[in-house]
């Protein structure tokens, strides 16, 4: 049971209340063994706290007995989805930069991205969006996208990715196979992509494969269901989509993480629990519950279930534990805890903050947008 805990609590990912650690997120680290915290901007106030707030949540799992760090993951993409504002610098949209088409312009964000959030204490930021912004009327990708033409936005993503991941921070490339072309936002409803495969092979799948290639530490899937690929399930809950067409099809053997579980795409059709066990068999690695600690403990209790019931092998089990524990070797150690001094003088660096303006005003497109 203790080792089926362990690694069930490896596999979920919180989020938590406060510009402090919260009695909750101290008992998930301690009694359950959750080793992925995510930060939003409800525990965002300024670089000296963040930093202090990250050290706190280290010094738990360390006094909890945790072999390696915690992993700590923020949204920060730019634009209009960034939970570090100012006096971090304020990045214009991935349609800015997308705009300047320059694969040097998006290495130095990726690099600018890692210069501010390592000395936090950040690890692995969830970003780029490598959805191809196909649908005017689409309510939640839009200018999160770097564009419309599947070359353009796998190629910037890549060079993104190898801006964030040479600063030593985890990049995730998402939302797989595609959130671009949809017309409802997940977080309320379960978009559908009918798309038949060519399509899907010549517009929404090749952005991720550069970001294969460019060798991106993660992989977020899309609440999206595409009848093509899988007539009953989601990307995130379906073997074909992840397991089939992601792992063997596309090569790719790091981690993937699902989108927040709490949305109300998957949220209205699968209790927390089923569809975590769902997730891990459909081939994720780490299930993202951001806000309930009722739902986070349902995930966990779950996964110890379905692992002590063979639902999920010990085979599978031990290989996504070791995907996580690679990205954190990767990415964390040497570890050294984040110093407040050092997160206060990269939040806002001029060398950043005179090329976010300057990818503003080439493009047109606000920083602040």
């Amino acid at each position: 049971m203790k080792e089926s805990l362990g690694q069930a609590g490896q596999r979920v990912m919180v989020g938590f209340e406060g510009h402090v650690a919260s009695a909750e997120v101290r008992a998930l680290i301690r009694e359950y063994g959750v080793a992925h915290v995510i930060l939003f901007a409800r525990n965002v106030d300024a670089p000296v706290q963040v930093a202090e707030l990250v050290r706190e949540l280290q010094e738990i799992a360390r006094d909890a007995g945790h072999d390696l760090p915690l992993m700590v993951a923020v949204d920060q993409e730019g634009g209009r989805v960034a939970r570090l504002r100012a006096p971090w610098t304020l990045w214009p949209s991935m349609r800015a930069l997308g705009r300047l088409a320059s694969e040097d312009h998006a290495r130095r964000v990726g690099a600018a991205l890692a210069a501010e959030l390592r000395p936090c204490g950040i690890g692995w930021d969830m970003a780029p969006v490598v959805d191809v912004d196909t649908n005017p009327k689409n309510p939640v990708i839009g200018d999160r996208s770097l564009g419309s033409d599947p070359e353009l936005v796998g190629r910037l993503g890549a060079a993104l990715i190898e801006g964030l991941q040479s600063g030593g921070l985890a990049a995730c490339a998402k939302h797989f196979p595609g959130h671009g072309d949809t017309d409802l936002d997940s977080h309320f409803e379960l978009p559908v992509l009918t798309h038949p495969l060519p399509r899907l092979q010549e517009v929404e799948l090749p952005p991720f494969r550069r970001a294969v290639e460019a060798g991106v530490a993660a992989v977020m899937t899309a609440h999206v269901l595409l009848p093509e690929l899988d007539e009953g399930l989601p990307a995130t809950l379906s073997p074909r989509i992840l397991k089939t067409l992601l792992r063997e099809q596309m090569n790719y053997d790091g981690v993937v993480v699902t989108d927040d579980f709490e949305m109300k795409a998957l949220a209205k059709r699968w209790p927390t629990g089923e569809g975590a066990v769902l997730a891990a068999e459909a081939g994720c690695d780490l299930v993202a519950v951001c806000k309930s600690p009722d739902a986070q403990v349902a995930a966990i209790e779950a996964l110890v279930h379905a692992r002590e019931s063979e639902v999920i092998s010990a085979k599978d089990m031990d290989l996504s534990v070791l995907r996580l524990r690679r990205l954190k070797e990767r990415f964390l150690l040497p570890y050294a805890p984040p110093d407040p001094r050092q997160a206060t003088a990269a939040a806002g660096g001029l060398e950043r903050v005179a090329l976010a303006e300057e990818i503003a005003q080439r493009s047109g497109l606000s920083a602040t947008v």
